[in-house]
């Protein structure tokens, strides 16, 4: 027997649960399609998001990747999604700008955001997909305050193992080789100019969050930036496939107590530049007829294989 679905709560019992649990009454702000209809999404101006619902054109064209990668870094913010992810940011003491959600989801956060002043947004599910370009089934969003980023010298400073990740572009790439970075003890990782960024919406989800657990900068210039880490005592390898290529076992076992691994890209992987400046190239054996691993995996093995015991 089918179980009826169970009926959406009213503003009134949203206002009322709210109000019990110590959120201010005053910083729910309800929407649904209606009040999106009175401008154009399309064209990202904001026109229709004004009054009681400034602030949520943080949440607009969330599927427009191209357009998110620039506008959020320059607008100094990240955009948490789901429960988990935006308990995690808070863990790691980021500070919200506001949520996103709908009544069915709101009282899962209800301790962080009773924390906290800023607004929250509550529209119906069609209204929140219409807003942002997906459906939303992953409990909220959070629009975060983008933390500014450390020097690379002084991130690297006290750090043994680190991995830079040169120009890799793919989000979720990106995403999981911060996950086994957190999973395998690496002290920080080192983001070259043109690789994805970190803190972009499917990256944080890939990681399961743990890009607010490793300390992370961008290092720029690059590949200029390898003599840096030399000054600072690391041994810097590339993992690449080379004539002179030692086996990642090989150099795990005797790796200097300070090294950097530096990844490159999807498809052709580092720069012979890159390389050059590198102490060493280490590769991943292979069997079976595989040429290569993706770089998400071969992030993986490697940070295994040099783990601290």
């Amino acid at each position: 027997m089918n179980t009826p679905a169970k009926a959406p709560m009213t503003r009134q019992q949203v206002i009322d649960r709210s109000a019990e649990l110590g959120i201010a009454v005053e910083r729910l702000r309800f929407f649904d399609e209606a009040d999106l209809t009175s401008g154009s999404q399309g064209d990202d101006s904001g026109d229709a998001l004004h009054g009681r619902l400034e602030g949520m054109r943080d949440y607009t064209q969330l599927t427009d990747v191209a357009l998110r990668s620039v506008r959020e870094p320059a607008e100094g913010l990240f955009i948490a999604e789901s429960s988990k992810i935006i308990r995690r940011a808070h863990a790691a003491g980021l500070s919200p700008r506001s949520f996103l959600t709908s009544p069915k989801w709101l009282f899962d956060l209800a301790d962080i955001i009773a924390e906290s002043d800023v607004p929250i947004f509550i529209g119906t599910d069609a209204a929140v997909e219409s807003l942002t370009g997906f459906h939303l089934h992953r409990g909220a969003l959070a629009a975060m305050g983008r933390p500014a980023l450390p020097d690379p010298a002084v991130l690297v400073a006290d750090a043994k193992r680190i991995v830079v990740i040169e120009d890799i572009v793919d989000h979720t790439n990106v995403g999981a080789i911060f996950r086994s970075a957190a999973a395998f003890g690496v002290d920080a990782v080192l983001v070259t100019p043109r690789c994805a960024d970190p803190l972009y919406r499917r990256s944080i989800r890939v990681s399961m969050g743990t890009v607010f657990q490793v300390p992370w900068t961008r290092i720029d210039p690059w590949p200029a930036g390898i003599s840096a880490l030399h000054d600072a005592g690391f041994h810097v390898a590339a993992l690449a496939l080379d004539d002179d290529s030692v086996g990642l076992r090989d150099f795990a076992a005797s790796a200097p107590e300070r090294t950097a691994v530096v990844f490159g890209t999807e498809g052709e992987g580092l720069r012979r530049s890159t390389i050059a400046a590198c102490d060493s190239t280490v590769m991943i054996p292979m069997s079976g007829g595989v040429d290569s691993l993706n770089v998400a995996a071969a992030s993986a093995v490697t940070c295994f294989a040099l783990q601290d015991e």
